[in-house]
């Protein structure tokens, strides 16, 4: 344990986005277990494909869903995590810290308040948004607009305590792995959600 804090002190930037990354993905490979690994969202090319090859005849496509972990989904995931929310948070939570130093309720309120008007909205778009566009969705904001506003309200909710235990008992050097952690739970919510979304929909084809 000192050898991970010592690495985390000597050096956090690199400690605290690879930790992050790795507990972002994580939540999808957690998601995907949950599901028995069927990842192939009916939405994407590849599960329309899949849908029109069985209705016409009868077999299953290439591109079917199948049993297993889909890496792809999952780096898909990492990525987003990696280019924007590990690196968003770390930057995010010193700049907090620089602003409102230390703790104490009134500090720890406002920086509660700041982050879930500020950083909440930018971390649950930028979820949405990239990982429709990695998949090659024709309209990248669809799960955005459909899903936003609900994420948020629950977000809000969950969020808000656990960034007041991260501001009043976390170090900061070590909050961006915090809210990596805090994180897994919250993103295999919003991978099963964004799930749910894709398997409602109805065909185009029907």
């Amino acid at each position: 344990m000192s050898r991970a804090w010592a690495l985390f002190r000597s050096h956090p930037y690199l400690s605290n986005i690879t930790g992050y990354t790795a507990l972002f993905a994580s939540a999808d490979l957690i998601h995907q277990c949950m599901l028995g690994g069927q990842q192939v969202h009916a939405s994407s090319p590849q599960g329309q494909r899949a849908v029109a090859g069985d209705r016409e005849t009868g077999t299953v496509s290439r591109d079917a869903p199948v049993s297993g972990i889909n890496w792809s989904q999952t780096a898909r995931v990492a990525l987003v995590g990696f280019c924007f929310h590990a690196n968003f948070n770390y930057h995010w939570l010193r700049a907090l810290e620089r602003m409102w130093p230390g703790g104490g309720v009134k500090r720890v309120t406002l920086k509660v308040v700041v982050d879930q008007l500020v950083a909440a909205p930018a971390t649950i778009s930028a979820f949405f948004i990239g990982l429709s566009a990695l998949e090659g969705k024709e309209d990248p904001f669809e799960d955005w607009r459909n899903k936003f506003w609900t994420s948020y309200k629950t977000g809000v909710v969950y969020w808000s305590t656990m960034q007041a235990v991260n501001f009043s008992l976390v170090p900061p050097v070590a909050r961006t792995v915090f809210v990596g952690g805090v994180a897994l739970t919250w993103t295999v919510f919003l991978c099963h959600f964004r799930q749910l979304k894709s398997d409602s929909e109805p065909s185009s084809s029907s």
